[in-house]
């Protein structure tokens, strides 16, 4: 497992860099793990529709190649993006989707903050409130793309769209409830959490 550290970089450099690294693996390359923060994108997945969004103002739309519909992507968010061998794991897209909804679950529990995983809407929530999204994408058995996870942003840009497809979804971010704000922090406990349900130590 290779696990990069943060960066600060715009969402297609980002996109088009899973999808090559995805496209250029084989069977013995090692799974690799992406902390990065992104200057402000709407990103439409691949069954997106338009119609979402509502007023993007002057933040430009990607429409990119992860399942999902609609979010926001700026600074303060942190992504995780998760270049995994699933046939390796041996794992489904469910399995990997339910395990990275955990890790946050646990980070969170780690700041006394109760979460919840939603079967008919993947992701994580706090008192109804959406703190991380995800969305993937698998080629040839392995998966790009992950998860959204809101520390300390401005989450005003959400309200310019139905976040993933809903309409009136209430955002939270962990900084709003009594975590950390630093990305870096937050990156770290991540590793640990989602590491260790991977099997490492």
């Amino acid at each position: 497992m290779v696990i990069r550290p943060l960066q600060h970089c715009d969402y297609q450099t980002a996109w088009h860099a899973m999808r090559s690294f995805t496209d250029n693996r084989d069977a013995n390359t090692p799974d690799e793990i992406w902390f990065i923060e992104h200057p402000p994108v709407y990103t439409l997945g691949q069954n997106g529709k338009r119609e979402h969004i509502l007023n993007p103002q002057n933040i430009p739309v990607v429409q990119t190649d992860r399942g999902g519909q609609v979010t926001y992507h700026g600074p303060g968010q942190l992504m995780v993006y998760v270049l995994l061998d699933l046939r390796r794991k041996q794992w489904s897209v469910r399995d990997l989707v339910g395990n990275l909804e955990q890790a946050i679950i646990n980070l969170l529990a780690d700041y006394d903050i109760q979460a919840i995983a939603r079967r008919d809407a993947p992701g994580v929530y706090v008192k109804g409130a959406k703190i991380c999204s995800i969305g993937l994408r698998i080629r040839h058995g392995c998966s790009y793309h992950g998860l959204a996870f809101n520390v300390n942003m401005d989450l005003s840009p959400f309200q310019g769209i139905n976040p993933c497809g809903f309409s009136g979804l209430a955002m939270t971010q962990l900084s709003e409830l009594g975590g950390p704000s630093k990305l870096e922090i937050v990156a770290e406990k991540f590793k640990q959490h989602f590491t260790k349900i991977l099997g490492y130590t």
